[in-house]
């Protein structure tokens, strides 16, 4: 299967009336097509690694083109010039996350790129930082704790950021941390509750959100089991 023909597949599978919704729900980018994302599952499963075709969709600029790029893309020859290229054109929060979850938490330099990425300027590259910590929080099973807290002077110095994709990334990194074990669990509620009596209101909401989840009775019992 080339590029041509995965276009074609895609405008097959595209449903246009699907657009509107996804744009009202920030997904805003120069072409999208309206195929779910389980089918593109489906299609990058039937194409298999290939990191030449996902240079190719990468360059093809819409949302189901770029999302399947990060499917079919080996981790393996993925350089960090090629990392830092993608991350500089994310344009909205869908195509952000689909790249961190199917590519770049796996990648040997995940963990320096949250740390890089979550002091940039941009909304996307910040939310990108953000959320590979919560990614990692969730994928990196043999991760000791200290790798997670030395992400908590970055989740406090930008609670300030009122961006709402940069705030919900920074939410999501909390939570996710929190919910790994007790102890992370402990350190994560004690540093929701210094970011809550930040002076921004980004801040509170960070923080209010992620201490509802992470107090909770369901993930308390989990923790406890």
């Amino acid at each position: 299967m080339n590029v041509k023909e995965v276009i074609r597949e895609l405008k097959r599978l595209g449903d246009p009336s699907r657009v509107q919704g996804m744009e009202s729900y920030g997904i805003r980018t120069k072409t999208i097509y309206g195929v779910r994302v389980p089918d593109l599952r489906s299609l990058a499963k039937n194409i298999g690694k290939d990191h030449a075709m996902a240079i190719a969709l990468w360059e093809e600029n819409s949302r189901e083109t770029r999302i399947l790029a990060s499917m079919v893309d080996d981790p393996k020859l993925v350089s960090v010039k090629q990392m830092e290229w993608w991350v500089g054109e994310f344009d909205n929060w869908e195509v952000c996350d689909q790249c961190i979850m199917n590519l770049f938490e796996k990648m040997d330099n995940a963990w320096n790129k949250a740390l890089e990425w979550a002091e940039r300027e941009e909304e996307f590259q910040k939310r990108a930082g953000f959320v590979m910590m919560a990614r990692l929080a969730v994928s990196d099973k043999k991760a000791v704790d200290d790798r997670f807290l030395q992400f908590f002077p970055l989740i406090l110095k930008h609670s300030f950021d009122d961006r709402v994709y940069v705030k919900k990334a920074i939410n999501w990194a909390v939570r996710q941390i929190g919910k790994r074990n007790s102890n992370l669990n402990a350190k994560a509620i004690e540093l929701a509750r210094e970011v809550h009596d930040l002076h921004s209101s980004a801040a509170r909401w960070i923080a209010s959100d992620a201490l509802k989840e992470l107090t909770s009775e369901k993930v308390q019992q989990r923790l406890k089991s």
